[in-house]
């Protein structure tokens, strides 16, 4: 982590992937990031996949260099401590309903004279207050109903999931930069914000920012299925003689050049241009156009080669390509992780595993990246926040934890 937003602190109440996502970002460089949690633990504290040990490795990775406090949310005390903090904060980033005990508005009634104005940034479902998850919003934005085979009916097919939560981690990362653009408004103009990011909003903007929204409306009807071909360019796995299979993608002139050469498919590349009348070196349309038959011809060669023969290749050529891997294969890669200087030495995990963990994945050459932080043991750090910020004795906070209003580290658990 790098210590670029050293002089930040940012009060984080939330569950799930993208609220937790916008702390890690801003944690990851430098920023002190602390995290309030009901005491047992918030909705994703036992999210799969656990450890033997009950541990949850979504809830470790998510939660790197931050700090834990762990409250009783559920009673009045824990909930007036929680609204205490993020006032005399200034800054939270959360996920509970708007109209929650963590409102912008019970939060500014409760900051203290001095207090910096309040920044807040709250990830919401949709724009109209309905609930959402990025699987829900996923359904909404069109995606599944555009994936898989180019061969599927378009009236009956299924649709496709996508196992990776993309709108939750670009929702994640858009909070960390609103965060940031509020927080230099409030620099110039000493004035706070309150920042509502809707999830589906993240999701259908962003299939308008690509431009398919444009393309739906200007076509007056819904994309086709490619399979794993690249939308409006030439792009698509082959399988080698040997059976392993690999993504090629030429979006370029010197991309399509070195497969033409790497393949040593020049010629019947010609042949084909004869016959469509077309040259494919100048550019995606006819390439796209008639995939089909490129695909042929390269498969053709494809299967004919096994897979280090063509690796090499395209090597030499310069190509754009990649072999498909499984995510265990992927997680054991030299190239992607061991070799990989973003990933550094394991810290001291809560669930005892090691393996390597990510630094930033900004890379800024003449600053020291410092190893990866590992994550807090929920409540660890609920006696120093409460007693540093808050001004709290350590009896005070004693008379708190004995209560029940308080937690510290559930290290023993």
């Amino acid at each position: 982590m790098y210590n670029l937003l050293s002089d930040l602190s940012i009060i984080e109440v939330s569950s799930f992937v993208a609220s937790p996502t916008a702390g890690l970002y801003c944690a990851q460089m430098g920023a002190e990031v602390i995290r309030v949690d009901h005491k047992a633990g918030g909705l994703d504290y036992d999210r799969y996949m656990l450890t033997k040990e009950g541990r949850s490795l979504s809830w470790e990775n998510l939660n790197r260099a931050k700090k834990s406090v762990a409250l009783d949310l559920r009673s009045g005390e824990g909930r007036e401590l929680c609204v205490e903090l993020a006032a005399k904060t200034g800054q939270c980033i959360t996920n509970l309903p708007e109209k929650s005990f963590l409102s912008h508005a019970a939060i500014k009634a409760a900051q203290p004279e001095g207090a910096p104005d309040l920044t807040s940034v709250r990830i919401m479902g949709w724009h109209d207050g309905r609930q959402a998850m990025d699987f829900t919003v996923n359904a909404a934005s069109g995606y599944p109903l555009m994936t898989g085979p180019d061969d599927w009916d378009m009236a009956t097919a299924p649709p496709v999931n996508q196992v990776l939560p993309a709108w939750d981690f670009i929702t994640g990362a858009y909070c960390a930069f609103a965060m940031l653009a509020a927080l230099r408004h409030r620099d110039a103009t000493g004035l706070g914000s309150e920042v509502r990011v809707p999830l589906g909003d993240v999701a259908i903007g962003t299939t308008a920012n690509a431009g398919m929204m444009a393309e739906m409306l200007y076509r007056g009807s819904d994309r086709e299925r490619l399979g794993n071909a690249i939308w409006g360019a030439f792009g698509r796995d082959f399988r080698s003689k040997d059976g392993v299979r690999f993504m090629v993608a030429a979006l370029t002139a010197k991309q399509w050049a070195g497969l033409v050469e790497a393949f040593g498919v020049a010629s019947p590349i010609s042949k084909l241009e004869a016959e469509v009348g077309v040259t494919f070196a100048d550019g995606d349309d006819p390439r796209f156009k008639h995939r089909h038959a490129l695909f042929d011809i390269f498969q053709n060669v494809a299967g004919s080669h096994d897979y280090n023969v063509l690796e090499s290749l395209m090597a030499a050529h310069g190509c754009t390509f990649e072999k498909y891997r499984t995510a265990h294969e992927a997680a054991n890669d030299p190239a992607l992780v061991t070799d990989n200087p973003m990933f550094g030495p394991s810290p001291a995990n809560p669930s005892g595993f090691e393996y390597p963990a990510p630094r930033s994945f900004a890379n800024i050459p003449d600053q020291s990246a410092g190893d990866p932080a590992p994550a807090p043991y929920l409540g660890q750090h609920s006696e120093e926040v409460l007693t540093e910020r808050l001004g709290l004795s350590s009896g005070a906070i004693g008379k708190l934890v004995d209560a029940g209003t308080v937690a510290l580290s559930d290290k023993d658990r």
